[in-house]
């Protein structure tokens, strides 16, 4: 990344649209709920092929992550983050946070969009915590930040804007390997409950939601609107990441969201976005490798598994979707592992290409040592559009037309890019597209959101 980018190394600019009811071919959608849609792929899906997927299942809304760099620029001193007051950023962003949210809100209110449009910050559930007992009913606002969240949560609710936290029982699960399996799902026998006086809770979503509730009512702010900005289920690039567990999981929210299923404390239930779409492999694998397995759908918008989304309705996959040639780079017969440069080949290919499926426990995490480098051969030429020299790896490769995928091991191929290529990422694009698609914005809920870590120039 040059110099020019460091000085404002981008995470997501946010925008929550809404696709009409009553446009032709849209089946009705599960109400309150909506989805994540991420652009960190080397082979995005055609942004039209992604709207007719979600007209095909229902989906009304969608929290687009654009990252325009004109746009970041412009607001580079004063963006509005995301989780920024995650406890692993320490006091980085605690002086900067709620002036950049004020900021925003002025100046939509200045552009004349202040009714409209409402400003938010996506934060993590660790902003807030229950007492030693664990109980949900003794829920408050972390003591490093609570002055801080008692601002945050007052400018929001003066302007009418709901708050919005970002739920993972999966992460439950992933830092702590005593924590009970069972409580991080839906209507899970087996699951020792947590008895809250007269509530008893029988999942770790309803107990960290009322959790907030409780931080919320002890500080004179009990009917604050709270929306789900983010929760989901991973399906690869750990044990716990797996279809059955995220089948599980997202089978489990959806028929509560069309339940109309509320928290204890909560009877109305909140509007919700899966995370996510569609899978992506250039997401940054820092807190695991799973960051690049959350979508609901693969890569290439194929089912992962099956779903039911309600009146009878079962996921579709994406239409029309071009592919490269049906050939895959492997490790050719003649090639050994005690080549000199063998695990320099494997090391140069997961440089450049996502091997986070050859993890302990993951999707490709029993193959053998050929069959591990054919995965990571074949990535990368793939990753690199099957462009010719991309399968040499100093003679240890050779291209082949047979499927070499194994049980629940797929060497993938990738997306046909020549015919279906993302648009510039410009408000211009932006625009074209939601006229296209008779898209319109939510205003009222939140259009904006960034993150920005601002480096010395």
């Amino acid at each position: 990344m040059d110099n020019n980018n460091n000085h404002y190394l981008l995470c997501f600019f946010m925008i929550i649209f809404l696709v009409g009811h009553d446009h032709e071919g849209l089946t009705k959608g599960v109400e309150g709920l909506g989805f994540n849609w991420g652009l960190q792929a080397t082979h995005p899906i055609n942004p039209d092929t992604v709207v007719k997927l979600m007209k095909d299942n229902g989906f009304n809304k969608v929290k687009l992550f654009e990252a325009d760099p004109g746009a970041l620029k412009a607001l580079g001193r004063s963006a509005v983050g995301n989780e920024p007051l995650l406890t692993a950023y320490g006091d980085k962003f605690l002086n900067t946070t709620f002036p950049a949210l004020q900021n925003i809100q002025a100046a939509l209110i200045k552009a004349g969009l202040g009714r409209q449009v409402k400003a938010t910050i996506p934060l993590n559930a660790d902003v807030y915590q229950s007492a030693d007992s664990g109980l949900p009913s003794t829920g408050d606002f972390r003591g490093d930040i609570h002055d801080l969240m008692i601002s945050i949560v007052k400018f929001l609710s003066d302007n009418g804007a709901p708050l919005t936290i970002n739920i993972y029982p999966f992460l439950s699960l992933y830092a702590d390997s005593n924590f009970p399996v069972n409580f991080s799902f839906f209507n899970a026998s087996g699951a020792a409950p947590v008895v809250d006086g007269s509530i008893t809770y029988t999942n770790v979503f309803e107990a960290n939601f009322d959790t907030l509730i409780s931080a919320l009512e002890k500080n004179g702010f009990a009917s604050l609107p709270v929306i789900i900005g983010e929760v989901g289920w991973p399906t690869d690039g750990n044990p716990n990441a797996n279809l059955v567990y995220a089948q599980r999981f997202n089978q489990g929210l959806i028929d509560r969201i069309n339940q109309g299923k509320g928290t204890p404390k909560r009877s109305t239930p909140p509007e919700i976005y899966i995370f996510a779409l569609i899978d992506e492999d250039k997401k940054s694998v820092l807190p695991g490798n799973f960051e690049r397995h959350w979508g609901m759908f693969n890569y290439d918008g194929s089912l992962k598994y099956s779903l039911n989304v309600g009146n009878g309705s079962s996921l579709v996959a994406a239409k029309g979707v071009k592919y490269l040639s049906r050939q895959w780079c492997v490790m050719s017969p003649q090639a050994s592992t005690t080549d000199p440069n063998f695990s320099g080949s494997v090391e140069y290919a997961c440089t450049y290409a996502d091997c986070t499926g050859l993890g302990n426990g993951s999707s490709c995490g029993k193959l053998d040592a050929i069959s591990n480098a054919s995965y990571a051969f074949n990535m990368y030429y793939q990753t690199m559009n099957q462009m010719k020299g991309s399968c040499t790896f100093s003679n240890l490769s050779v291209l082949t037309t047979i499927d070499p995928s194994q049980d629940t091991c797929k060497y993938e191929i990738m997306i046909d890019e020549g015919k279906h290529k993302l648009p510039p990422k410009t408000p211009s694009s932006l625009a074209a597209a939601r006229g296209k698609h008779s898209y319109s914005v939510m205003a009222l809920v939140f259009v904006l959101t960034l993150i920005m870590k601002i480096c010395a120039v």
